[in-house]
């Protein structure tokens, strides 16, 4: 059975012009693209996304990261979509991402690792309609 989880390609993938490199790499994987748009959060949108995180030390800065430039969401499905993407991107520090990962070869940090992926079906279901609706998943499902 095939399932979804949410990639985003964070502002450090957007400023680096990563975009066809990363969503090349997520392809060949074998995952198909649902919907895709690229977005400018504000504070309260990534606030919002990240609320699950409030209480961490990290929380702050990493809403100012993810505001602090253009991003790129993207609903993505295939079988064990969650756990095959989380395999795909690489441990979040890429100095502990195996070789070959998306954050080995592009990230540059913990705090700039080029790429988000969902942590469980549950959070993927409520990640994608942060930014994508009903609707233009369906729409975009038939391609």
């Amino acid at each position: 059975m095939s399932n979804r989880t949410l990639a985003i390609l964070k502002p450090d993938c957007v400023r680096k012009n990563l975009i066809g490199q990363v969503i090349a790499k997520i392809n060949e994987a074998g995952f198909k693209v649902l919907a895709l748009k690229m977005v400018k959060l504000t504070g309260d949108s990534a606030g919002g996304f990240y609320e699950v995180h409030k209480e961490r030390p990290f929380y702050n800065d990493l809403v100012a990261y993810m505001t602090s430039g253009a991003c790129v969401p993207i609903a993505l499905e295939k079988e064990n979509a969650v756990e095959d993407f989380r395999k795909l991107i690489g441990a979040t520090d890429p100095k502990n991402a195996e070789p070959g990962t998306i954050r080995a070869i592009y990230a540059e940090s913990i705090e700039q690792n080029i790429v988000h992926g969902s942590d469980s079906d549950e959070n993927a279901a409520k990640e994608i309609s942060h930014f994508f609706s009903r609707k233009e998943l369906l729409e975009n499902n038939g391609l």
